[in-house]
């Protein structure tokens, strides 16, 4: 079995593969100050759970956006599992071309999710990572990474609103039925879900100018990702294991 991790900025996600086959799924908080001790018995735990053991893993694979728990990671996989894991960066083949002035620069969830989407969906795509930050990663019809847009998170915002201000509260995130809002928590949900809706509409539709084409394929990623594509018709589809799904794909295409 295939054990891959997606290390974000707020959460690790785990997922292992049986074959093509997504058998079990775990989210965890990402705290630099926690050990390759306290990562992996919790991750142990939660396989054993599945009655997954932890000589059913065979290969690991991780991509990360927290540097600084790089190393603790690669220590739990090495301590717990025996196994030295791939993790994504320079020299790892990944059938993606980065357009970009510095590719070292992008990030590893984004070749991550770019490579997924195109195995997936095919080119030309679009694909939007609600996430800590909101991402638009540009995939040509030939698998080249043309660009990069990023805009802050949605929780990152309402965050923003709660502990920057005296009388505003962490509301659910939900879509109102209205837009004009009577009280303080549907004036924000309507505010961030309608808000971020227009993010998202109007830079798909300077996207699409830049391209020069009327229509592209759009997929939409992470926790929230459900929310806006109610409100966006132009999302065609969301898809929660995206980059699962592509960590599995560069591990099959390095092995």
């Amino acid at each position: 079995m295939l054990l891959a991790i997606d290390l974000g900025n707020t959460n690790i996600k785990y997922g292992v593969f049986d074959g093509e086959n997504l058998v079990a799924s775990f989210r965890v908080s990402s705290r630099i100050s926690r050990t390759a001790d306290e990562y992996g018995s919790v991750l142990v735990g939660l396989l054993a759970d599945r009655g997954i053991k932890k000589t059913d893993i065979d290969g690991i694979i991780f991509s990360s956006v927290i540097p600084a728990l790089n190393y603790t990671i690669c220590h739990m996989c090495e301590f717990f599992f025996g196994i030295q894991p791939l993790m994504i960066g320079p020299g790892v083949k990944t059938g993606l071309n980065v357009k970009a002035e510095n590719p070292r620069e992008v990030g590893a969830d984004i070749i991550v999710n770019s490579v997924s989407a195109f195995n997936k969906y095919g080119g030309p795509i679009v694909v939007i990572d609600f996430g800590t930050a909101t991402t638009f990663d540009v995939i040509s019809e030939k698998c080249d990474l043309k660009g990069v847009v990023i805009a802050p998170g949605i929780k990152t915002s309402l965050e923003g609103l709660a502990t920057k201000t005296a009388q505003l509260p962490m509301v659910e995130l939900d879509a109102p039925k209205t837009v004009i809002g009577k009280n303080t928590k549907h004036c924000m949900q309507a505010g961030i879900i309608f808000g971020f809706a227009g993010l998202v509409e109007n830079i798909l539709k300077k996207i699409k100018k830049e391209l020069g084409v009327s229509e592209i394929k759009v997929v939409a990623t992470g926790g929230l990702g459900e929310i806006i594509a109610r409100e966006v018709k132009e999302i065609n589809v969301v898809d929660r294991t995206l980059t699962l799904d592509g960590l599995r794909y560069i591990y099959e295409l390095n092995k």
